[in-house]
């Protein structure tokens, strides 16, 4: 029912601190809801504590309680995000930061109900009073080399990057929470955290995070950014920091400026452009899998030579504590400080998984911001977005933003320009070789590491999102612009190996919803240009017999407008009648059976398609008796979309159904003059 579609990718919720699932087990088993007023109702009694301590201990155990889903009903009853949000301001920075970490860990597990309601408890509030504290005091604090190394300040910080990821996650959930964003001048303060980034990536990251979230679809608050605020970012996203945190960020932002290009000066377009597919470009030129494997290596080196660096002085304090015996002048105290002062000396235990993750985070951003420069979010899902660019190959020339002068220009238009930059880039090219499965070595590796073990879903994540890149892209550019013809066909062949190397494809659901949409849109293409398709029909039904039962009803949509692509040329050809008559079956079974009005609409248009036109379709119609079974089926389909589709449809799907509804009228009409030819 119309082209491939590929929506703009949104930032799922997540738990930073543990895993937001634990609650399927608790309901499963039966227990939440009352049972969970015992320890929440403890826990925020103690909030009103006057032991610091004791309210720190407090909000620590709502961060470790509002992971669970059952807790939540007894948390809103107690009104759990109106006690803790005056926390936020307490005179302990202890508490402050444990606080913020509770209200982190409910916006990120809770989602969009759980967000908006923390809006409506008024959140917000001492949210935004809380990042303006930390903004001034971070300031009072740069008073000399020896501050930055204040404990006080450290704290500050931390408090900072913690507020900073509620204020994401409601954001992200709450058109309100933005709203109170723009009116509460919050940009002013979060640009000022970015520019920190040479001393605090991990705030700055946090801040970049927010920043891509509030800037989409958000032209009050582009009214907002002036030129010193564009060079912030244009510092961040140019910093010659190669490490994997500075990767990310620079990812990051590059997807922040994306989100402005309809205040970007007219001549500054090009180098703008250009800048951002370069970072692009360079972070998936990263081989993530190799990486991987040096960064456990490097992590399984270290942890060694700390054993010996431990045991070395295990013995050494072993034979201080015989010399404190005989002389009894040396201080216990002594020795625990100097035991402390060397362990702290020793790197953070998860340096590599974090610099890890970070690279797998960056290359998934990465391949999202290409989806999301090559797709709109109007209603239709089916405008491009505008945008445009030029092949020159430099990043920013230094003064690209200081034109800026608050002037809105006309959004940027997909052109030819912008194509070749992506082809300059070698941006399709970098795109497929991310489809190809993680190395399995890595993957290996990662699954016999309980603390490395979630990097594999991280990584097959990444091939997922290549392969919705390379949809996007295969519709966007034109054939040469993709490598002509053989480079198709190559990467047909790469698709279908890619599929039937995994005999349990089906159970893979999304990457069996990200390989199918790419090779609809990569057949469309290829279809539409006369180019020879290289699956074989018994591959093509292999694929839509083993997908079409799945649960997810866009697998079942690709399936169903692969065969219909291919159907059609197939009626083209000569000594096509089996292979027609077994897809034209499968449709007319899919378009009468599949509870979704969607997959059978997809169906009946795939139906239309393939026995439109051609001397082998119109005598495999007439043997399947295609005519009497969509008759049959014509006033059934009708009565579905009556009943069924004000109430589970959306007004563009009814429509497009209504369509679909019109045109079965017509095929019919159409059907009954070639029976009536071949049988006369």
């Amino acid at each position: 029912m119309g082209k491939s579609r590929t929506k703009r990718f949104k930032r799922p919720q997540f738990s930073p601190t543990g895993d937001c699932q634990a609650e399927a087990a608790a309901e499963a088993n039966g227990t939440g809801g009352d049972e969970d007023d015992g320890p929440a109702a403890e826990l925020l009694e103690k909030l009103q504590h006057p032991s610091a301590e004791v309210r720190e201990c407090a909000c620590a155990g709502l961060a470790r309680l509002v992971q669970q889903r059952p807790a939540w009903p007894g948390l809103a009853r107690r009104d759990a995000v109106r006690r803790l949000g005056p926390l936020l301001l307490d005179p302990s920075l202890a508490v402050r930061e444990t606080a913020a970490g509770a209200l982190r860990n409910l916006s990120a597990c809770g989602g969009f109900e759980v967000c908006d309601d923390m809006v409506t408890k008024d959140i917000m509030t001492p949210l935004v009073a809380l990042l303006k504290e930390c903004s001034a005091g971070l300031d009072s604090n740069e008073m000399s080399p020896q501050e930055k190394k204040d404990q006080n300040r450290n704290s500050i910080e931390n408090i900072a990057n913690e507020a900073m990821n509620v204020l994401w996650n409601i954001c992200e959930c709450s058109s309100r929470a933005v709203s109170i964003f723009n009116k509460e001048g919050c940009l002013e303060i979060v640009l000022k955290y970015l520019s920190r980034f040479s001393t605090n990536v991990d705030l700055a990251i946090s801040v970049a995070y927010c920043l891509q979230t509030v800037t989409e679809d958000n032209p009050e608050l582009l009214k907002s950014f002036s030129a010193p605020a564009l060079h912030v970012l244009e510092s961040a996203m140019l910093s010659p920091v190669t490490s994997m945190d500075y990767i990310l960020l620079k990812t990051l932002v590059a997807g922040t400026i994306w989100n402005l290009k309809d205040i970007i000066p007219s001549k500054s377009q090009a180098e703008i452009i250009n800048a951002i597919l370069k970072i692009l470009s360079e972070v998936l030129d990263l081989d993530a899998g190799e990486i991987v494997i040096r960064m456990q290596e490097a992590e399984k080196q270290r942890l060694e030579a700390a054993a010996e660096t431990e045991d070395i002085l295990g013995s050494a304090n072993h034979d201080a504590l015989m010399e404190d015996d005989e002389m009894e002048e040396i201080p216990h105290k002594r020795k625990v400080r100097r035991k402390t002062f060397i362990s702290d000396l020793l790197p953070p235990t998860d340096k590599e998984l974090r610099e890890s993750i970070a690279l797998l985070t960056a290359q998934q951003t990465a391949l999202e911001i290409i989806v999301n420069m090559c797709c709109s979010e109007d209603p239709s899902d089916d405008e491009w977005e505008e945008l445009s660019s030029s092949d020159e190959s430099d990043a920013f020339m230094e003064n690209s933003f200081s034109e800026c002068g608050g002037q809105l220009l006309s959004p940027l238009c997909l052109s030819h320009e912008v194509h070749t930059a992506f082809t300059n880039y070698l941006i399709p090219k970098k795109i497929f070789e991310k489809t190809a499965f993680p190395n399995s070595t890595a993957v290996d590796l990662c699954s016999r590491s309980p603390t490395w073990k979630s990097l594999v879903r991280k990584m097959n994540t990444i091939q997922c999102r290549a392969l919705v890149c390379l949809q996007s892209l295969v519709s966007l550019l034109d054939v040469d612009h993709l490598g002509g013809p053989a480079a198709l066909q190559t990467l047909a062949q790469h698709l279908s190996q890619l599929l039937f190397s995994q005999p349990d494809f089906a159970k893979h659901v999304d990457f069996l919803e990200a390989i199918s949409s790419a090779l609809r849109a990569l057949l469309q293409t290829m279809a539409s240009n006369n180019i020879s398709q290289c699956m074989t029909p018994d591959q093509l039904m292999t694929l839509c017999t083993a997908s079409i039962h799945s649960s997810n009803t866009g697998v079942r949509v690709n399936v169903v407008s692969i065969l219909g692509i291919t159907g059609s040329v197939l009626a083209k050809e000569d000594g096509t009648l089996e292979t027609l008559k077994t897809i034209g079956c499968f449709l007319l079974e899919v378009a009468t059976k599949d509870p979704s009005l969607v997959v059978a609409g997809e169906a009946l248009d795939a139906l239309f398609d393939v026995f439109a036109d051609g001397k082998e379709a119109e005598r495999a119609s007439v043997q399947i008796k295609l005519l009497s079974a969509l008759k049959e089926f014509q006033p059934v389909f009708k009565m579905k979309i009556r009943k069924e589709g004000r109430g589970k449809y959306s007004p563009d799907q009814l429509c497009v159904l209504d369509n679909v509804k019109m045109n079965l009228r017509r095929f019919v009409a159409y059907q009954e003059t070639v029976e009536k030819r071949l049988t006369a």
